[in-house]
């Protein structure tokens, strides 16, 4: 079957996938890894919560049946070690052999489809993975054949985000749906995981530590150069503390610096700064559905509702100023939905509407809201780097046109459950791309909300039929051209209405002590075969 390849491959890939340190050879002492980052995964359940995080985690848990390799960036074999279009809407997918669960328990179709269909659940978050997958089917003990409802350009893509889970395992342990992060309701696989990756959980504390250590079981030891034998995660909020810890050599690897503290851990001779830009785009959502705000002054109406408020909103916003200030140049300015990685960008779709608070004043006057309104405005504190700043920013622009934004800021476990019971009327949401392909956002972020992953994070509940129509036939068009077109229009339809406002993409320094090798991938993910500390 056709690849899509990311389109970007050729030019940007030997810049963001910057290789840190793999000069050494041969095997060090076994050593444990550790490393922290702002916020906690929010679960370990594969199938419940879509967060990049937790993704990345879940990636050493786990296997899936392909996956992006790390030097490359090209689709690669894992659990599947070929597949092949029998037709356009039938795919087969050849399995590994001899590959065992960390249980020692066999893996075979049966898990396959058992997972490929819980991805599919009412309560899984993975449905966007699964888009375009009408059933699954085993053909025999090692072979699975993926059935769609149409041609599916970008299958092979959406399958590097599907992980595998013991069928057994979650029957034994009633686990056979995914848990629905909207609910408080948690199943056994929330806080308790079997896969047939690398490492294999030993203790998760939520918000305090999650240690893994290595699977013996797993197939691909043989071509892994890691040492890592345990890997210790501590979740740390606070920007000085994760410093002080790397500094002091208490962990080995700050996932996301803050910029105002790389300056230093540039100049220690101790430590090493990777840098990349990551695939992940910073944007605002606004609730365009309800008929009244809630905590709004203004009644009976909702100002989010119409194009010119949404807009002003967006130039009265200095993008420039956070970009050097709050960001500290850490950051690269947008005007699209997706970066520049993603397949369907362009250079057109990038243009940003200028800061202009006149022209914002001008267009809440012609809205019917010459002196603003007040509105409430929700932000994560530990997800994104340096969110609740860039959200106080915000709130101080816009007083300068007269919308009040009520700020409040939530952790990460609970402002994401929170935003998708529609609880925020202006939000930050940061949107990166695994499959490196702008269907992915449009589908997610644009779409009207429906199923089969239609808007799952649209939840300002913006809807446009034309932007439906556009979404809905780049999901089946194979003839690449026109659908890089489509996929250019869904992102110029975006801008035109203001569906978000797009705000940055983010540029990840990754901080660590010099004895430390890792690559660094622009979806911001560490591959946890590849670590070595010497």
């Amino acid at each position: 079957m056709k690849k899509l390849a990311p389109q970007w491959l050729s030019g940007v890939l030997t810049t963001s996938l910057v290789l840190a340190g793999l000069a050494s050879a041969g095997q060090a002492q076994a050593k444990p890894f550790k490393w922290t980052s702002a916020s906690d995964i929010p679960t370990l359940d594969i199938h419940s919560q879509n967060n990049a995080l937790g993704n990345g985690v879940h990636a050493a848990i786990f296997d899936s049946l392909l996956y992006y390799n790390s030097k490359t960036f090209k689709i690669e074999p894992r659990l599947a070690t070929s597949w092949r279009e029998v037709t356009p809407t039938q795919h087969r997918f050849n399995l590994r052999k001899g590959v065992k669960f960390s249980d020692g328990s066999d893996l075979t179709a049966d898990d396959v489809v058992f997972s490929l269909d819980r991805a599919r659940a009412k309560t899984s978050n993975f449905n966007i993975y699964a888009q375009g997958i009408s059933r699954v089917v085993k053909v025999d003990a090692h072979t699975v054949d993926v059935m769609l409802s149409g041609p599916n350009p970008v299958l092979i893509n959406q399958l590097t985000e599907l992980r595998i889970m013991s069928r057994a395992w979650a029957e034994k342990n009633k686990s056979m749906e995914p848990k629905d992060i909207r609910s408080k309701e948690e199943n056994f696989a929330h806080r308790n995981a079997m896969g047939s990756g690398p490492y294999m959980v030993k203790e998760w504390q939520p918000d305090q530590k999650l240690v893994m250590v290595k699977n013996p079981l797993w197939w691909g030891w043989a071509s892994s150069p890691t040492n890592v034998t345990e890997i210790i995660y501590t979740p740390i909020k606070n920007e000085a503390t994760r410093a002080a810890a790397l500094l002091s050599g208490e962990i080995d690897f700050i996932l996301d610096p803050s910029p105002q503290d790389l300056g230093r851990m540039r100049n220690n001779a101790n430590l090493k700064v990777v840098d990349g830009i990551e695939n992940r785009t910073i944007f605002l959502g606004m609730d365009q559905h309800r008929e009244e705000l809630p905590g709004s002054n203004v009644k009976g109406k909702n100002p989010l509702k119409y194009v010119k408020v949404r807009k002003a909103l967006y130039q009265a916003i200095d993008i420039d100023t956070i970009h050097r200030v709050t960001m500290r140049g850490l950051s690269q300015n947008t005007g699209a939905l997706v970066a520049p990685q993603v397949n369907g960008w362009t250079q057109g779709v990038n243009t940003r509407f200028p800061y202009s608070l006149d022209a914002s004043k001008k267009l809440l006057t012609e809205a019917g809201y010459p002196n603003g309104f007040e509105v409430d405005f929700a932000c994560p504190n530990n997800r994104y780097i340096n969110d609740e700043e860039i959200c106080q920013a915000i709130t101080a622009m816009w007083a300068k046109v007269g919308v009040r934004a009520k700020l409040r800021t939530l952790p990460l476990v609970t402002y994401f459950p929170m935003i998708q019971r529609y609880e925020a009327s202006i939000y930050m949401l940061g949107w990166g791309v695994p499959t490196f392909d702008a269907l992915y956002s449009l589908q997610s972020l644009t779409r009207s909300v429906g199923t089969g992953g239609d808007g799952n994070y649209n939840v300002g509940r913006y809807s446009n039929t034309r932007m439906d129509y556009v979404v809905d036939r780049a999901k089946t068009e194979t003839d690449l051209p026109v659908r890089n077109r489509l996929l250019t229009e869904g992102l110029q339809l975006s801008n035109d209405t203001v569906s978000h406002i797009p705000l940055h993409n983010q540029v990840i320094p990754w901080a660590m002590k010099k004895n430390v090798e890792v690559v660094h991938r622009p979806d911001n993910r560490l591959d946890w075969t590849l670590i070595k500390v010497n």
